[in-house]
């Protein structure tokens, strides 16, 4: 059982009237993040490349476009307080990534980055989307990247999200370890204090606020985190030589520009290891973001927005 609301067809919902939506507002309230008062905000599915996805639409339909690529374990309401605040001068799309959220799961078990990629390109065709800005945290970033590399001409800004070519062993296997130890929960407070101790950051009521996004009920009532947990395929051919990740020589000759925002306390992104990235782009430039690790969109959003907007609107 769902423990969110979401559209159940083709038919956009309109989710400002939700109780969801009100409670997102009050984070935001907590926060300090401004918004428009009159916002506009849709939950949508789209069927493409044999699959279904689920998105989230925020904004002016006129207006520049953003999309939106969320992390591992995560969601598109991932995004949720990025959104309401960008939505009055952008238009934006957050992707639930296969697997993940309110999409589907893939069918051949195939989590790949370059699949990942694949569907982020025939989301903006069938958007009619060009020019747009795309915006990828962790996971998601890679995708944004790979879709980057294969479509350059389809990226005017490309904004990545402590992630990068090289990363640290050990903060990825803490990060593996939470995924594995926050798959299934007799009740939703466990799951609660479980990323309490791996999130300090976040108030225990914004976590609270957000859980719905992350869990399903199962028939017996267990509580289970909302992502495929599957076998997933090893990527082949090119990919397997070279795994998922991007390389250096990868972006040396990127057009666009490109901003890198870490988190000042990441695990997974080290300071010299972002460096080294932003130095090896012709356009590149690095905004560490304080009283943050991973999750920096979300650990410390204010600051997060003071210096992803300016890049947005440059």
């Amino acid at each position: 059982m769902h423990l969110n609301e979401f559209a159940e067809a083709l038919d956009p919902l309109e989710m400002t009237a939700s109780a969801e939506f009100a409670s997102l507002k009050a984070s935001a309230v907590d926060l300090g993040i401004t918004h428009s008062p009159d916002v506009r905000y849709r939950s949508r599915n789209i069927v493409m490349r044999h699959q279904r996805f689920h998105y989230l639409e925020w904004g002016n339909p006129e207006a520049q476009s953003v999309l939106l690529l969320h992390g591992s374990n995560q969601s598109a309401h991932s995004w949720d307080l990025v959104s309401l605040h960008l939505a009055d001068r952008f238009h934006v799309f957050a992707l639930d990534q296969r697997g993940h959220g309110d999409s589907e799961w893939s069918r051949d078990s195939d989590y790949s980055s370059e699949a990942m990629g694949l569907d982020a390109a025939a989301f903006i065709d069938a958007m009619g989307l060009d020019h747009l800005i795309v915006v990828g945290h962790s996971m998601g970033g890679q995708n944004a990247m790979r879709l980057t590399l294969s479509h350059p001409e389809r990226v005017t800004r490309l904004c990545l999200v402590d992630v990068g070519p090289e990363l640290s062993p050990d903060g990825a296997q803490t990060i593996r370890r939470f995924i594995t130890e926050t798959r299934e929960f007799d009740d939703i407070d466990h799951f609660v204090k479980r990323v309490q101790q791996y999130d300090p950051y976040r108030s225990r009521e914004h976590i609270e606020r957000t859980v719905r996004y992350n869990l399903l009920q199962r028939a017996d009532g267990k509580y289970i985190s909302k992502h495929d947990h599957g076998p997933r395929l090893k990527a082949t051919g090119e990919h397997r030589a070279r795994g998922d990740r991007f390389t250096l020589d990868d972006v040396r000759d990127l057009p666009m520009p490109l901003l890198l925002i870490r988190g000042a306390d990441s695990n997974i992104l080290t300071a010299d290891g972002a460096d080294r990235f932003v130095e090896a782009v012709p356009d590149g430039k690095l905004v560490t973001v304080p009283d943050a690790g991973h999750n920096v969109h979300g650990q410390n959003t204010p600051v997060f927005l003071d210096a992803l907007v300016p890049f947005l609107q440059t």
